[in-house]
C-alpha cells in the first residue's frame, strides 16, 4: 500500500465513468479505480455524478455534453482550477485534461503527469512546446510529438469484467464509435455493400452534416444505425458480430473499442493507421488493411482468428491492472526525479 496521495484529473465533458461515450473519462476512471484497488490514496476530480471507490471532488454537477445549460469553457476552468488550488494536498496530479491544465503546472510545486490522449490540431502544439519539459505519457508509440519529455508509453486499460468473453459470434459486421469522417463509417458501409453482410452502426453523431449526407441515405434493412449504446448495448453488439470494422481515415491514437471488442472475442478489421498495429496483431486478433477492397477480402479469413487469443491479448496488454502497474513505474520515476531536484 502506498502512502502517496494521487489526484486524477478527469475531463468534465461526460460523467466518469461515462454512461455511453467518453474515452478519456473511461481511462481516467479506470486508472483511479485501479490505483485504489492497489492501495493508493486517490482523489478523482470529475463531475458530481461520477462514481469512484476513491474520494470524489467535484465543482461541476454534470458533464457539459449532457447538460445544455452548462457553458463548456466555464465548466472546464472551474474544474481545472479547483484541482490545482488543492495541489498541495497531493504528491502527484495525474492529468487527463489535454493542454489546458498545463497552464497551471508552473504555478504549483506538486508534480504533474499529463497523459496525452491525442493531439486534436496542430494549433494546440504551442502549449505543449511551452511546457515540453513537464512529465508526459503517451497512449501509443505512434501518437507522439517530437520534443516532449515522454517518460513512457502506457497503453489504455479496460475493465475486463464489463466485457465477458463470448465463445461464438454472429454474422453481422459492427461499427462502434463516433459518427465522424475520421472514424470511416462511410467505409464500413462500403464494405457491407460489397460483401453483402449486414452492418450495425452504433455511436454518438458528432458530425451532423456527415451523418445526414454520407450515412443516413444508405440506411436500410441491411445497414442500420441504432444510436449510442452503453456497455450492455456494446456486449449485445459483440454477440452479433462476425467482426468489428474500424476503418479510421486518420492515424488512430489508441482505439478503446478495439480492445473492448477483442476482450469479448470479436476479431477486428482495422485500417493500418497509427496505433492500430500496436493494438491489433495482424492475423492473430484481427486484420490490418489498407482500404475497403482489402477489408472485404479478409472477411473470408475471419474464421481463422482464435477468439481465445483475442481475449488473452487484452488480458496481457490492455487490462486495468497492466495499465496501473505501468503508471506506478512512471510515478516512481517522477518521485525519484523530484527527490533529486530537492537535494
Amino acid at each position: 500500500m502506498s502512502s502517496k496521495r494521487i489526484a486524477v484529473l478527469s475531463p468534465v465533458a461526460w460523467r466518469t465513468p461515462p454512461r455511453q461515450y467518453g474515452a478519456w473519462e473511461t481511462v481516467a476512471g479506470n486508472i483511479a479505480e485501479g490505483l485504489v484497488a492497489r492501495g493508493w490514496d486517490v482523489t478523482l476530480f470529475a463531475t458530481a455524478d461520477s462514481a469512484t471507490r476513491g474520494h470524489l471532488h467535484a465543482v461541476v454537477d454534470r458533464g457539459y455534453e449532457e447538460d445544455s445549460t452548462v457553458d463548456p469553457k466555464v465548466a472546464e476552468y472551474l474544474h481545472i482550477s479547483e484541482a490545482f488550488e488543492h495541489a498541495a494536498e497531493f504528491d502527484l496530479i495525474h492529468s487527463h485534461y489535454d493542454f489546458m491544465a498545463l497552464a497551471y503546472t508552473r504555478l504549483i510545486r506538486t508534480p504533474v503527469l499529463t497523459t496525452i490522449h491525442g493531439f486534436s490540431s496542430p494549433r494546440i502544439m504551442p502549449m505543449y512546446m511551452k511546457y515540453r519539459c513537464g512529465y508526459f505519457a503517451s497512449i501509443s508509440d505512434s501518437d507522439r510529438a517530437p520534443g516532449l519529455n515522454y517518460l513512457a508509453t502506457v497503453y489504455n486499460g479496460i475493465d475486463l469484467s464489463l466485457y465477458p468473453f463470448q465463445e461464438s459470434g454472429g454474422e453481422d459486421l459492427v461499427f462502434l464509435g463516433r459518427i465522424h469522417p475520421d472514424k470511416g463509417v462511410h467505409l464500413a458501409i462500403e464494405v457491407a455493400r460489397l460483401s453483402g453482410l449486414p452492418l450495425l452502426i452504433a455511436g454518438i453523431i458528432q458530425d451532423e452534416t456527415y451523418f445526414r449526407k454520407q450515412i443516413q441515405p444508405h440506411l436500410d434493412d441491411q445497414i442500420r444505425y441504432i444510436g449510442p449504446v452503453d456497455v450492455q448495448g456494446k456486449n449485445e453488439l459483440f454477440a452479433r458480430a462476425l467482426a468489428l470494422l474500424h476503418l479510421n481515415t486518420i492515424p488512430e491514437r489508441f482505439g478503446l473499442v478495439l480492445a473492448e471488442a477483442n476482450a469479448a472475442g470479436v476479431p477486428v478489421i482495422a485500417m493500418d493507421l497509427g496505433s492500430c498495429r500496436e493494438v491489433i496483431l495482424d492475423g492473430v486478433t484481427g486484420f490490418l488493411v489498407d482500404g475497403v477492397d482489402q477489408a472485404v477480402e479478409v472477411l473470408e479469413r475471419v474464421p481463422e482468428i482464435d477468439r481465445c487469443a483475442c481475449r488473452r491479448r487484452v488480458e496481457e496488454c490492455f487490462s486495468i491492472d497492466t495499465m496501473v502497474r505501468a503508471y506506478e513505474q512512471v510515478y516512481s520515476m517522477i518521485f525519484e526525479r523530484e527527490r533529486k531536484k530537492r537535494l
